[in-house]
């Protein structure tokens, strides 16, 4: 996969962003041309409250945000770091919903979709023992990019599953070009038609 794309991951002291949940830290890894090319992390202080539970997962602690710089700050350059290249997440519709609300309260709007690599992978990875992010990390033998749970971690795994997953196309499918709106039509398109969907493509463009 040659296209420029930004997979991010959130990590936040809850599931619903609102006043009293927010995000905590956020990691960026750019891809293009096959590899990671660029990174992004920063922890961030939103003024909320972590619980145990979520302190414990993440070992991001209240003394770490306390200590971290102010959550607009950080999301404003982690935006212009983005700019206008594509978005990919693994479930995406988590972390979708927390850019878009950090995004909200700087008075700025998402302009570019998001490709799901936990969709993708359910549509394109059947085989594997579930499609959790660690999970298909481990399974294909993905590089270790370290702790789970920790925004740039997460970013680099569901970075290298998102390569993965375009190489899976081109080996099996032998699309010559695998772009980021190729894949965000691809998740919406039912597990049981994803392969009569790309043989359809696949003898459009070779034709």
């Amino acid at each position: 996969m040659r296209q420029r794309v930004a997979v991010i991951d959130f990590e936040t002291n809850g599931i619903t962003p609102g006043r009293d949940c927010r995000a905590t830290e956020i990691g960026v890894a750019i891809v293009e041309d096959g590899r990671v090319v660029g990174r992004f992390q920063s922890l961030m202080n939103a003024g909320v409250w972590v619980p145990p539970m979520i302190e414990q997962l993440t070992g991001i602690s209240n003394a770490m945000l306390r200590a971290a710089p102010p959550a607009h700050e950080v999301m404003r350059e982690a935006a212009r770091f983005v700019g206008d290249t594509p978005l990919a997440a693994h479930n995406a519709s988590f972390d979708r919903k927390f850019w878009d609300h950090e995004l909200s309260l700087l008075g700025l709007a998402r302009r570019q979709d998001f490709a799901c690599t936990l969709l993708l992978s359910r549509r394109l990875l059947p085989q594997a023992p579930d499609h959790k992010l660690g999970t298909l990390t481990r399974w294909a033998k993905l590089p270790d990019a370290g702790r789970a749970h920790r925004a740039l971690a997460d970013a680099e795994m569901a970075a290298n599953l998102l390569l993965l997953l375009g190489d899976t196309l081109q080996r099996q499918f032998h699309l010559p070009d695998i772009d980021h709106a190729l894949l965000c039509k691809l998740q919406k398109v039912t597990a049981a038609k994803v392969k009569p969907y790309l043989l359809d493509l696949q003898s459009r463009q070779v034709g």
